[in-house]
Order: structure tokens, then sequence, then C-alpha cells
């Protein structure tokens, strides 16, 4: 357990944004890191800073200072090329609009992060089809999104966003449009399949019930970190 390396870091931290002839400072001299199979749930009110932080660690955009690195990968130091391939190879993304495209099926829409790997029509559509089949959508397949309810939705996106088995997956209030009852479908869902995949999960909300799915609570106030705990450090404490 020792040799395990951390598959975030995160250095001295600090985003600005300006206005006017001040500067606004969204995240200030931030560090910690994320370890493999983590759900880290970053955690905080509108205006914290925790959205800018998923678009820090997903190198959506760049840092005022401070160092990112997904595995040995200066993420901060990528050019935008670069950065495209990183999250193509390593990251997958679950949005609280779904961002499904209109005019593509549940098997298209879930398929689509395959065509940019290569794999042949298909292989995909046969992939897509299992993990469709495995979110409870197997009689979804050839809805288009405005043929399905948002739960039917977010679940395509989280099929989509686990096809390539991705390394890290970012959600970002994932359930934000969802009701109570689908909530917790859907959160059990990626419970479910960051642990059969060993994948590490950075979970943005600032709903404390979502947090309970989560192993590790970061929680951001105005920019700067004032919690960390770990499910374990409570359970033992």
């Amino acid at each position: 357990m020792g040799t395990l390396k951390p598959i975030i870091k995160v250095r001295n931290l600090r985003k600005e944004y300006p206005a006017g002839e001040e500067a606004v400072v969204a995240l200030n001299d931030i560090s910690f890191d994320i370890m493999p199979g983590e759900i880290c749930c970053i955690f905080g009110q509108s205006g914290s800073g925790k959205s800018t932080l998923l678009n820090q660690l997903a190198g959506l955009e760049p840092p005022t200072s401070g160092d990112i690195f997904i595995g040995s990968i200066p993420v901060s130091k990528l050019s935008e090329n670069d950065l495209a391939i990183l999250r193509q190879r390593y990251l997958g993304f679950i949005f609280q609009s779904y961002n499904l495209m209109d005019n593509m099926t549940a098997v298209e829409n879930t398929a689509l992060p395959l065509v940019f790997k290569g794999v042949e029509k298909k292989e995909r559509e046969k992939q897509a089809i299992r993990l469709l089949k495995s979110v409870g959508l197997g009689e979804r397949l050839n809805h288009y999104p405005n043929q399905m309810s948002g739960g039917q939705q977010q679940r395509v996106g989280i099929a989509r966003a686990f096809i390539t088995k991705p390394k890290i997956i970012f959600a970002d209030e994932p359930t934000g449009n969802l009701d109570s009852k689908t909530t917790i479908e859907v959160m059990e869902m990626i419970r479910d399949f960051a642990k059969k995949y060993n994948q590490t999960i950075i979970l943005v909300t600032h709903e404390a019930d979502l947090a309970g799915y989560a192993t590790r609570i970061i929680t951001l106030s105005d920019g700067k970190i004032i919690s960390d705990t770990r499910k374990e450090e409570e359970n033992n404490a």
C-alpha cells in the first residue's frame, strides 16, 4: 500500500479572474493528492471555487500559478492539443445537463468516445449496447434524447463516460436535474461502476446527500480548502 502513488497531485494551485482593476481569486493556494480508486467529492456552496477546481483538474482552464499532475503528466504545462489527447485517453465526464447529441440514438451517444479511439462501428455498437443494458436501458437503445426522461438521459451519460474505462471520471453536479429517487439510482450506478473498474471519481456538488456516496470529501469555501476528510477516518473516530 505504501507504494501506491497519487493519480492526481495538486500543488499551490491559484486561479484568478480579472474584474476591472481588481482580480477575483477563485482558488487560493490549494494543494492535495487523490489516490487511485477514491470517490472524492469536491463539496461547497455556489461561489466556493469547486467548479473552477474541476476545470483546472480536467485541463479545461489554465491555472494562474501552481501545478497539477495526472499520474506523472504535468496537466498545467500541456498544450491545447496535448490536453485534448489527455482527456481522450484518461478522462470521462458526466454533466448535469447530460450533454447528449440530439440527433444521435442512445447507442450512438454512448459509443461516441470510441469513435475517437478508432474502434470500428460494429464493436462500438456492441460495447455500447452491453453498457446500456447494464444501466437498465435495454429497451431504449434506439431512442433519441427527446424520447427519454432526464434519468434515462443521465444513464446514457454514465454509459458514455465509462465506455472507454477512463482512469478518472469527473461528475459535475450529475444529479442536479433529477428527482430524489433517480438521484439515488444514478449515484449508486456511478459508485458501482467505479468500484468494478477501480476508477477514480471526482464528484463536484453542493448537495450534502451526494457527498455521502464519496469515500473522501474536500470542502471548499472562498477558494480555500476548509476540510478534507476520508470515510475511514470518520469510522475510526
